[in-house]
């Protein structure tokens, strides 16, 4: 039998959500799943190329983290941002740059952007996209500064900028109506800053602060930890909380006493 010739020629292929509607029909419950948030932005100018981050980890509704670190070093001329799941994003950037790291070792050289997204399309291209780790890859080598956008499938993408995570949905207008050719580093930043905020204001799985890092060549590096703090919580220190007696009424009074006199009662 010829299995081409049962393959759709185009078109949209229904079959898999008839198969979906009748199961659920039949009383298939669906599993549940966690929805992560994150905003991530990466775009080139002139001299350079910038990563940007918002910095709240959740789990469905829930804040698990304020400032979380979401732009990961790879290697002394490229960086990673991550979105999905925080874990997934750490191990998987951790592991391939060590490999990196190797790899310099024995070439002497410095590593190409390329490098790197190649290792990473290898690594998540074999879990088809259960490792959860949404990535833009951004640094500056030989060929100058390049941006990839890669997929938790291994899908990857060259890009002038782009945006990932829940939030891009607010950061993607924000780059569209303003980036352009040719910007420079202050453009550049403010451009990224106001994305990030964009995804922090309108998408209720990123807040907390903005994160960013540029890259030039020469191994010219700055990253700006908290660059934007957003509903910061002042703790007092100068006066302690003083609660004068009465505040809590007493509803019940219990008596410690030691296990000596406790044993002794009961012998009693």
């Amino acid at each position: 039998m010829d299995y081409l010739s049962e393959v759709p020629r185009d078109g949209f292929n229904a079959e898999l959500q008839s198969r979906n509607e009748h199961l659920l029909k039949l009383g298939l419950k669906p599993g549940p799943y966690t929805k992560t948030g994150t905003t991530i932005v990466g775009a080139i100018y002139d001299k350079g190329v910038i990563l940007g981050a918002d910095t709240r980890a959740t789990s469905g509704e829930t804040v698990l983290e304020k400032n979380c670190r979401k732009l990961h070093w790879m290697a002394p001329n490229i960086y990673c941002a991550g979105a999905g799941t925080a874990a997934d994003c750490e191990h998987v950037t951790l592991q391939t740059a060590s490999q990196l790291h190797l790899l310099r070792l024995h070439t002497h050289t410095e590593t190409r952007v390329v490098t790197v997204v190649a290792l990473l399309n290898e690594l998540l291209f074999k879990y088809g996209g259960n490792v959860g780790a949404h990535l833009i890859a951004a640094g500056v080598d030989v060929t100058g500064p390049q941006l990839f956008m890669i997929g938790a499938d291994g899908n990857y993408r060259h890009l002038p900028y782009t945006s990932m995570g829940s939030g891009s949905v607010a950061a993607i207008p924000v780059l569209d109506a303003t980036y352009r050719d040719g910007m420079t580093r202050d453009e550049a930043i403010a451009m990224v800053v106001q994305a990030i905020e964009a995804g922090i204001k309108f998408d209720n799985g990123s807040g907390s602060n903005v994160d960013y890092v540029t890259i030039e060549a020469g191994g010219k590096v700055d990253y700006q930890r908290n660059f934007r703090m957003y509903n910061r919580k002042v703790y007092e220190t100068t006066q302690p909380y003083v609660f004068p007696a009465g505040t809590t009424p007493i509803i019940k009074k219990y008596e410690i006493v030691s296990h000596t006199e406790a044993m002794q009662v009961e012998e009693a």
